[in-house]
């Protein structure tokens, strides 16, 4: 077996003169004041992993590339890394890929047989066909594996590759030429396999991912049993896949998955609505044409196997509900029947036993669900009868009635109203206007931490303050729209009354407001000037926030931006024992693209914000190069201007 030993006298490699000792000292010395970006300070692991990727590139990575990259192919490498543990390994090559530090020759030396996970999604530039053969040989206990992006690996590879690693319990292949060999390889040799992310493999069809539910062999009488059973995937990503063979193909394939998969909990797959919808109605017949042209077993009959797994389920629960208020000598205590049975459901997901099974009502089964995307609004009704505890939901919304005249903004509204109180992110496509939701969100807003709202339209007169006082909780807010059509003129007077009933989100984090524009001008047209009032409200009202993006905004923004400042100044200079934190006070990365801002402001929130690490200020037309080059240097914020 090849040995590469590095950095001693058998290796062949010498420190130079002078050097021995001393590398990277004075930098050492010198990161002991850094903090993290959460503006803690760093931990001596975290300071020794830091000092490592900095002398990686001229030390290790630099003799082996030098000496074995493109002579030799190790199956096992003796260095420095084989002795760290795998947590380290992975956290160190992590840190080299947000530093956009990590070479071929740097990978080939982390990859070591305790590496536990490894995602290379940040650079899928260095995915080839000849890393895939290391991974699988030096790597075989990986638990997690991200490739994401590498979109010039050929589908035989990849199977080769997950052939070696049985025991994956995490797989992204996002984007990849990802096809129906890929699937039956995870399908057969990744049975630990909980989460798979196939999004954007355009090769696959909706018909390939039926593997994943378990094989089936044919008797000689013609007759369909399972072979292999399904895998326990708890989360399943196919969106942007190939389109299936006949119309129709996507749903009936994702019903399929539906049934076969009892412990799926996250699900993005087209047709998934129409899924619940024919599941809910049990009209089977039409998806016998899929299942026979597949070779798979007819949808009957899974509902029917998975319907009995769920009374059997249910009735050992039941006689364990049973046994336990007999042998309870304390009546006080003892739960009735029908209380206990009512909590032995609420508790079922978190029983070791069978807890990939449902319960059953009378409308069929219930299945595990929690996080569910590419949902319709006229579907909602039948998901909700068959996954009620949805916390998270991205639903697709036209601007059209339905049959019966109800808006889409009224159907969301009614569907929305299962989980109400539950929902803890909401995301919908909807190219109507802002108004149309206001209903929805007042139903599911007052439990939503995370809320993305895209293509919607705006008016001078949408109901913006609105929207943030029905989501009080939130932690996340994106809002990507088009700008008013008509001008709005500005109102100083009213524009500064009642600044102080305004609503507040506490507990934001990440704020992105993006307006639609267009490129021929370099500057947005004002059109909403009374959106000032809620950029001060939510600016002023955040002082958590973290991440902020305000893009081609169509009101100025440098104005609201000093007076923000100005008030942190004021609660700066009070006792700050008393009073709250300041507002931009934990800013780390912020885009201002196409608005007024001025090179001052920019200053000012440098200045009011040690975290800040980032400020993208491109297309700002108040900023002259000459600002942007003497700021490039000011402390160690990177600051963008095109």
């Amino acid at each position: 077996m090849p040995l590469f030993r590095a950095l001693d006298e058998h290796g062949g490699t010498k420190a130079r003169p002078g050097q021995r000792g001393k590398v990277k000292s004075k930098d050492w010395m010198g990161s002991c004041w850094r903090t993290d970006e959460d503006g803690s300070v760093l931990s001596l692991t975290r300071l020794c992993l830091l000092s490592l990727a900095d002398n990686m590139k001229d030390v290790w990575v630099k003799d082996y590339a030098d000496k074995y990259l493109d002579h030799f192919s190790f199956s096992y490498i003796m260095g420095p890394f084989n002795l760290l543990p795998g947590d380290l390994v992975e956290e160190l090559t992590r840190l080299l890929c947000t530093r956009k530090q990590l070479s071929l020759a740097a990978l080939h030396l982390l990859l070591v047989p305790q590496l536990r996970g490894l995602s290379l999604e940040l650079c899928p530039g260095l995915v080839t066909s000849a890393l895939c053969g290391h991974i699988a040989a030096r790597c075989q206990g990986l638990w997690s594996l991200d490739l994401s992006g590498a979109k010039y690996l050929r589908s035989k590879v990849l199977s080769e590759t997950l052939h070696s690693l049985p025991a994956l319990r995490s797989l992204s292949l996002a984007g990849l030429p990802c096809d129906r060999c890929v699937i039956m390889t995870v399908a057969h040799c990744c049975r630990l396999l909980r989460h798979l992310n196939v999004s954007h493999c355009h090769l696959l069809s909706p018909a390939s991912l039926l593997p994943l539910g378990g094989s089936v062999s044919r008797s000689p009488s013609g007759s369909l049993s399972p072979t292999l059973p399904p895998l326990p995937l708890c989360s399943l990503l196919a969106l942007d896949i190939g389109f299936g063979e006949k119309e129709g193909d996507s749903v009936v394939a994702a019903a399929y998955l539906l049934l076969s998969l009892p412990c799926l909990e996250r699900l993005a797959v087209e047709g998934v609505g129409q899924a619940c919808f024919l599941i809910e109605c049990r009209d089977f017949s039409q998806a016998d044409e899929f299942t026979d042209r597949e070779g798979v077993r007819k949808l009957e009959e899974v509902w029917r196997e998975r319907k009995q797994a769920g009374d059997s389920w249910r009735k050992k629960r039941e006689r364990a509900a049973a046994d336990r208020e007999q042998e309870d000598e304390d009546e006080e205590e003892c739960l009735s029947w029908e209380g206990y049975a009512s909590e032995s459901e609420e508790d079922a997901s978190r029983d070791e036993g069978p807890s990939c099974s449902e319960n059953q009502t009378h409308s069929g089964l219930i299945l595990r669900l929690k996080e569910v995307k590419g949902i319709t609004c006229h579907c909602l009704d039948h998901l909700g009868q068959l996954c009620p505890g949805i916390c998270s939901i991205s639903v697709n919304a036209d601007n059209h009635e339905d049959a019966g005249g109800r808006s889409q903004g009224s159907l969301l509204a009614t569907g929305l109203q299962t989980w109400s109180g539950q929902l803890q992110s909401f995301s919908v496509h909807f190219p109507g206007p802002l108004v149309d939701l206001h209903p929805a969100l007042q139903v599911a807003g007052s439990s939503l931490v995370s809320l993305t709202l895209e293509g919607v339209t705006t008016s001078p007169h949408s109901p913006l303050l609105e929207v943030i006082r029905a989501c009080p909780r939130l932690r996340d807010l994106l809002i990507s729209a088009e700008p008013p059509t008509t001008v709005q003129e500005e109102d100083v007077e009213g524009d500064q009354q009642d600044d102080q009933d305004l609503p507040q989100l506490p507990y934001l984090c990440s704020l992105t407001l993006n307006f639609s524009y267009e490129h021929s001008r370099m500057k947005p047209i004002m059109s909403w000037m009374s959106l000032k009032k809620v950029l001060r409200c939510l600016l002023a009202g955040s002082p958590l926030l973290e991440k902020l993006s305000l893009v081609s905004l169509p009101c100025p923004l440098n104005c609201i931006l000093q007076n923000v400042l100005h008030v942190s100044h004021l609660h700066a200079s009070a006792d700050s024992t008393l009073s709250p934190p300041m507002p931009l006070g934990r800013l780390q990365h912020v885009d201002l693209l196409r608005t007024d801002v001025m090179m001052a402001t920019v200053k000012g929130l440098m200045q009011q914000s040690k975290r800040l690490k980032r400020v993208d200020v491109s297309y700002c037309w108040q900023i002259s190069k000459l600002e942007w080059s003497n700021c490039k240097t000011f402390r160690k914020v990177q600051v963008v201007w095109v």
